[in-house]
């Protein structure tokens, strides 16, 4: 059997202990419905676990590659910004570690913020750009890294949302990749669920659902694991 690996990451949710996940929003508990994960690392995965009655089943999906929807002006910008570079804007364009450096050079290249020298240095020196803007913002040491982690952590709260609508997962949307764990004291902040709560209307609906991070990088070859263990001879 050949899994996406979002879809066995989903299923490495199952395989996970109370201390592997992170609550970003309790919600409340439902004992029927669906859950969703989403994932940013290298790219922007995304998959929904639905109940059959007897087992969640994971679906696979390239939802990454959808249409980027700015919400205010700022994300406007942005979404011009990237249309001159790539033509199709997606979600992974922004929310991906290439995403985040694609943050930090808007506001450089476009709003006018300034690098410090030193970070200019670790770009020079083919150090991570994503890990190293991240690392900076989350020590406040330069306000181009503060202002693109927090771009970059709304604009992922509100695909988050975005999803959670689409499947209706009211048990449970969960926050997995390699990036989530690193920036976990700025999901903390309220950034991400005050993006993924503001759905107008649906408002109410999402305050509900729980949202928590997978903090264990092995979810994916974890889930494989249980998917050959439980589901693959069904």
């Amino acid at each position: 059997y050949l899994l996406n690996d979002l879809e066995a990451a989903a299923y490495g949710i199952f395989t996970l202990e109370d201390d592997e996940f992170y609550f970003l929003n309790q919600g409340i508990l439902h004992h029927t419905g669906n859950k969703a994960l989403i994932a940013a690392g290298t790219g922007l995965g995304q998959a929904i676990l639905y109940d059959d009655g007897r087992h969640f089943r994971a679906l696979p999906s390239e939802g990454g590659h959808a249409d980027f929807a700015p919400r205010n002006e700022l994300e406007i910008e942005l979404l011009r910004y990237l249309v001159a570079r790539f033509g199709h804007v997606s979600y992974e364009r922004v929310l991906s570690g290439p995403g985040l450096f694609n943050i930090y050079r808007f506001l450089k290249e476009s709003r006018g913020m300034e690098e410090p020298s030193w970070l200019a240095e670790h770009f020079s020196a083919g150090d991570d750009a994503s890990a190293t803007i991240s690392k900076a913002a989350l020590a406040g040491k330069a306000e181009i890294c503060v202002k693109a982690l927090d771009l970059f952590v709304s604009i992922y709260g509100a695909e988050a949302g975005n999803m959670a609508l689409r499947f209706k997962s009211v048990r449970g949307l969960y926050v997995g990749g390699g990036i989530a764990p690193k920036i976990l004291d700025k999901l903390k902040d309220g950034t991400f669920m005050r993006s993924f709560i503001d759905k107008g209307r649906y408002t109410e609906l999402l305050a509900a659902m729980p949202v928590q991070v997978v903090l264990n990088p092995q979810a994916g070859l974890r889930g494989a694991g249980y998917y050959a263990a439980f589901l693959s001879g069904e």
